[in-house]
């Protein structure tokens, strides 16, 4: 006999709310669809954040991730995909993907550009099968239309990571590590 407790039933109503609010397009257009997101991000950024225009001229190169997911109850996860360009070229496509757990509840969304400040950074993340942000990270976060801090614009940092966007709510402690794979879209 299948009994549906509550937290049953809590976890089965994130899942969906999560997964429909996802739009990560998954099953979609593949490269195109990718680009087109990749380029309207990076536009809402470059007008939101002027600042970042100047971090772009100055990187070796920019992954940008037009929206990850994020969603937990207890256990979470998220999950988004994006492109490596190298100046104007998009040169790779990547997926982002955490798993979580600990206390927790909610879905957001946010968009993330890494800005890889020095050609060995670069190379590293590149030459990785699977890439995890680590403690050379600097991370500047807005969700309010202010200018970013002047320190990520003048960071020596080798990777730079630029959160804005954000939308929805998620709450709690948790220990995640947030791995970038390289995609055939």
């Amino acid at each position: 006999m299948n009994t549906l407790t509550r937290r049953g039933f809590a976890a089965s109503i994130l899942a969906t709310t999560g997964l429909a609010a996802c739009g990560n397009g998954i099953g979609g257009n593949g490269a195109g669809e990718i680009d087109a997101r990749v380029a309207a991000t990076q536009n809402f950024m470059f007008t939101r954040y002027p600042g970042t225009q100047d971090l772009a001229n100055r990187a070796a190169g920019m992954l940008i991730m037009p929206l990850i997911t994020e969603a937990g109850l207890g256990i979470g996860g998220s999950y988004g995909r994006g492109a490596l360009k190298i100046g104007e070229t998009t040169v790779d496509y990547y997926s982002a993907t955490t798993g979580s757990a600990g206390f927790q509840i909610g879905v957001q969304q946010s968009s993330q550009v890494l800005f890889f400040m020095t050609q060995d950074a670069l190379l590293n993340f590149r030459q990785s099968d699977g890439w995890a942000a680590g403690a050379d990270v600097e991370y500047a976060i807005s969700d309010q239309g202010e200018t970013l801090s002047a320190q990520t614009t003048t960071s020596l940092s080798p990777v730079i990571a630029v959160i804005f966007a954000q939308t929805g709510l998620r709450v709690g402690a948790t220990l995640e590590g947030i791995k970038y794979t390289r995609i055939i879209p």
